[in-house]
Order: C-alpha cells, then structure tokens, then sequence
C-alpha cells in the first residue's frame, strides 16, 4: 500500500523535489487521488501473532491515558 510519506520519497528521488507529507496528501487530492483500502486483508496477516502483540507489547507502550498539567510557557512569575 502507497502512503504520502512514500509518495513524498519518490517524488524527491525522481524530481529532486521536497514536500511535506502534508502537502503530497493535498496534492493527490488536487489530482483526484482519494484514500485507499486494501479490500481483503494480507494473505500474510497472523491474527494470533497480532493478538499477542496487542496484549503483551502494546500494553507497554500505550499512553497512561493521563494528560501532562498544563503550564506556561512564559518565563515569567504569576501576579
């Protein structure tokens, strides 16, 4: 499957030119190109292999789920 950011890359390596991801993602859409689904799943998916790493690593790595406080980015002191 194309994403922008692979899109970006080739058209940096064959134009020598830079966009962001954002703006190949507008830039598709100018030219008509729309989002993309693949209609059957991978014939290499392994769910059992997706269901460990859902409950092992992913309980690892995913956020707590609380925000930071809020604070200033100002150097100076409250009134």
């Amino acid at each position: 499957m194309w994403t922008a950011a692979r899109v970006r890359t080739l058209i940096g390596r064959k134009f020598h030119i830079s966009y962001s991801v954002s703006g190949v993602t507008r830039l598709l859409h100018r030219m008509g190109y729309s989002v993309q689904m693949p209609v059957r799943p991978a014939a290499e998916r392994d769910e059992d292999a997706i269901a460990a790493w859902r409950e092992v690593t992913w309980q690892e790595v995913k956020p707590s789920g609380r925000r930071p406080a809020r604070s200033s980015a100002s150097r100076t002191k409250r009134a």
